[in-house]
């Protein structure tokens, strides 16, 4: 089978999207004899996992060292879940450890998170890495990641989100996420207020607690940043290519990580220099210059739509900004849509390829009843349309934007990488065509 072929196959193996536990899925580890034979990062929390596995890539690879990192979801394709020395693994390569999976698991039944997640472990630890980057999909105690024991633990922020696996509240969720801490081992915890549950289960199983605002923190102006960790200083850094102000605790998370392991994998200074310059991750507050300005971003939970808010409040004056939303109905859709209600005077509400994603016209009435609740000052009538698909509310926003707008597009992966499908938009609005032609 191709790879497409086997993506089905692992759709059809079990009843559930999601089954919480770890015992299938090590029975199979087990028999594929699946070990890593050089350090893991493993990276766990609510928001700014990706960033930070991008950016610990780009500092490694930049130093020298062969990466290898699993990341999911993707954009628009498998493939970009794994990546070899900065580069994506080929459908050939991806085939034989799906095959293996297979064979191994011989009647012991996976989800598709579970199956794929074996086959990508099994193929990074065959491929002759200098260091492991994984990131966690789901909490962490639970997620099929965590069969693998992490060298370093890094967990970035805590909020709420998946709820019904996960638990009600920051330290339920906080919890499930601390399980991929391991004794005697290093976690990085850059959330600047970590809820109780991750400081007491660290202490129950004896890993090493490095804090924000305690073990390393930064500080900064407008044109550089200086980054301090237990007693050492580094001065005159350039920010993060990645924008957004939110990516400074990545950043310091993944410092803070690099300095825990220095004695087996020394990053130079160049490096980090190099690497937080160069470091690039599709749909991360990912701005495409044009007329109008394109935003792509995957927030898709109110924590992670707070920060979108704020950073396109400090991208200054737009007439107009244009929202195209697409998100799973199990998310909390009414703070979201609040939260970005004062910036948007159009909305694109959109359906997308999963039974989990609400629809555009379920989006549209929630934006009805809650967004609207009230009047923003200067804010223009808002106006609100249904499109069946990411591409077709994009292509709307084109036509009704003028040249000095701004379009924002945000929910799910597979709103964000139902425009990138096709390659990166370079968006030209009508009444610019029209005046260029003249």
């Amino acid at each position: 089978m191709n790879l497409e072929e086997w993506l089905k196959h692992c759709e059809t193996l079990h009843s559930q999207n999601i089954d919480m536990g770890l015992e299938r899925v090590r029975a199979v580890a087990e028999r594929l004899n699946l070990r890593f034979s050089c350090p893991v990062f493993t990276v766990a929390g609510t928001n700014g996992k990706g960033s930070t596995c991008a950016m610990l890539e780009a500092i490694l690879e930049e130093s020298g060292f062969r990466t290898g990192v699993y990341t999911s979801p993707h954009l628009y394709d498998f493939k970009e879940r794994c990546r070899l020395a900065r580069v994506i693994v080929t459908e050939q390569e991806y085939v034989h450890h799906f095959e293996r999976v297979e064979q191994a698991r011989s009647g012991i039944t996976l989800t598709y998170f579970e199956f794929t997640t074996l086959a990508i472990l099994d193929l990074m630890a065959a491929s002759n890495l200098d260091v492991a980057i994984l990131e966690v999909g789901l909490g962490g105690r639970l997620d099929a990641v965590n069969v693998i024991d992490t060298d370093c633990a890094i967990i970035t922020s805590i909020d709420i989100d998946h709820t019904e696996f996960l638990g009600n509240d920051r330290e339920s969720i906080a919890r499930e996420k601390a399980g991929i801490m391991r004794s005697a081992k290093p976690v990085i915890i850059s959330d600047p207020v970590p809820p109780e549950s991750l400081l007491q289960y660290a202490g129950e199983v004896g890993a090493e607690v490095w804090l924000i605002g305690r073990d390393f923190n930064f500080s900064g102006d407008k044109q550089q940043w200086s980054f301090a960790v237990r007693g050492k200083r580094s001065a005159g850094l350039a920010y993060p290519a990645l924008r957004g102000a939110n990516q400074i605790f990545n950043a310091c998370a993944v410092l803070a990580a690099l300095e825990a392991m220095r004695s087996q994998l020394p990053v130079t200074a160049q490096g980090i220099r190099n690497g937080l310059s160069v470091v690039s991750l599709p749909g991360r507050f990912q701005i495409i210059a044009g007329q109008p300005t394109l935003v792509l971003d995957v927030a898709h939970n109110p924590h992670a739509v707070a920060a979108l808010f704020e950073n396109l409040d400090a991208m200054g004056f737009y007439p107009c900004t244009h929202a195209v939303f697409g998100a799973m109905v199990d998310k909390d859709l009414g703070a979201m849509l609040k939260k970005m209600a004062p910036l948007v005077t159009h909305w694109y509400f959109c359906d997308l390829p999963t039974p989990r994603a609400a629809k555009a016209h379920r989006l549209r009435q929630i934006w009805e009843d809650t967004a609207q609740e009230k009047a923003y000052p200067g804010q223009a009538q808002v106006q609100a349309r249904n499109f069946p698909d990411p591409v077709s509310a994009l292509q709307a926003a084109v036509e009704c934007a003028n040249p000095a707008d701004r379009i924002v597009v945000f929910g799910s992966f597979y709103t964000v990488g139902g425009v990138l499908e096709h390659g990166l938009p370079r968006l030209d609005a009508p009444h610019l065509q029209t005046t260029n032609a003249t």
